[in-house]
């Protein structure tokens, strides 16, 4: 925890940061093809919006059919209440401050914001152990890890308040524990930008205990969610037959970019099916050499062999990753 200590002032590590990317490497960003996140890159169709969505301040029924539409998409249980939030990430930033600061666990390597945001809040952030409080991501990022229901309670104190991430479980909605969120203490995450492909209208969710999910709205405020961001997430949850065609795509072209890293001597080591993670002799040194074609990639502190790519979304996009491999 020493080096998390020494990294919490630092830039957090994330995949992104393309702007970086194109000074150090040259080109426009219209040059380049980002492969360094998790997010669907044949994203939902932007439906046309009322003049209102974006004039008006967000009304509540549009926020209860929001609601709504996530218990139907998700299948909520009974006695489990859904807040709607501007991206996962504010309500990450905010759920260590439900409880006063001791011990949470946070088996990694994993999504480092939830470790950052419980150091900052005060916390002992360890890797196993008992402790009053537990982050899972199922789906793990980056390794596709997904936990059980008695693995993700292991160690955590009668009563404490356990955080299960599933940012990337709708590509395998099977794997969900979406069925914990009807127990006391349990918050279950959800993004809408990585499989839905809009990051950038930053919409997510909270669904658990009904005390916590109360209190983490009264810690957002009035009107968290966007006008546009109300109306684009109702359409996409209700869509189910875009989710089921569009897991058949990204599972399939999971295994493709799997076949096609193996042949180039990349090993393959799981993720999700909206990005893979490999092992190669030196990581930094496919990051260059992929950048010099201009395609980004994602590779990590604590790993010098870890490589994660996204999925490519065009033909275009996938001749050129072959062509630059």
């Amino acid at each position: 925890m020493d080096r998390l200590a020494k990294r919490i002032g630092e830039r957090p590590d994330h995949g992104g940061g393309l702007d970086a990317a194109v000074i150090r490497f040259g080109g426009e960003r219209s040059d380049w093809i980002d492969l360094s996140t998790g997010i669907n890159p044949q994203p939902y169709p932007m439906p046309m919006l009322s003049p209102g969505a974006w004039t008006a301040l967000p009304d509540e029924g549009a926020e209860a059919a929001l609601c709504q539409a996530a218990r139907r998409c998700w299948t909520v249980p009974d006695g489990a209440a859904v807040l709607a939030a501007p991206g996962a990430s504010a309500l990450i930033a905010r759920i260590p401050w439900l409880a006063p600061a001791g011990r949470v666990t946070i088996p990694g390597p994993t999504y480092n914001e939830h470790a950052r945001a419980f150091a900052l809040a005060g916390w002992q952030v360890e890797p196993s152990g008992p402790a009053i409080a537990k982050v899972v991501v199922n789906p793990n990022n980056p390794d596709g890890r997904q936990w059980s229901a008695a693995e993700a309670f292991d160690g955590l104190a009668r009563g404490g308040v356990l955080v299960v991430d599933e940012s990337f479980a709708d590509t395998c909605p099977a794997a969900s524990l979406i069925e914990l969120a009807a127990r006391p203490g349990v918050i279950v995450l959800k993004s809408f930008g990585k499989f839905w492909g809009l990051a950038g209208l930053r919409l997510g969710f909270a669904i658990g205990d009904p005390a916590l999910i109360t209190r983490l709205g009264e810690m957002l405020g009035p009107w968290p969610v966007s006008g546009p961001a109300l109306s684009v997430g109702a359409q996409a949850l209700s869509d189910a037959e875009w989710a089921r065609t569009s897991r058949a795509r990204l599972s399939a072209d999971a295994n493709r970019l799997d076949r096609l890293m193996a042949a180039k001597g990349a090993t393959p080591l799981g993720g999700t099916d909206l990005f893979r993670l490999y092992d190669t002799a030196a990581a930094a040194d496919w990051q260059v050499r992929l950048a010099s074609a201009r395609i980004w990639t994602r590779v990590f502190p604590y790993s010098t062999g870890w490589l994660r790519l996204g999925l490519p979304g065009t033909p275009v996009s996938w001749a050129r990753l072959e062509a630059a491999l």
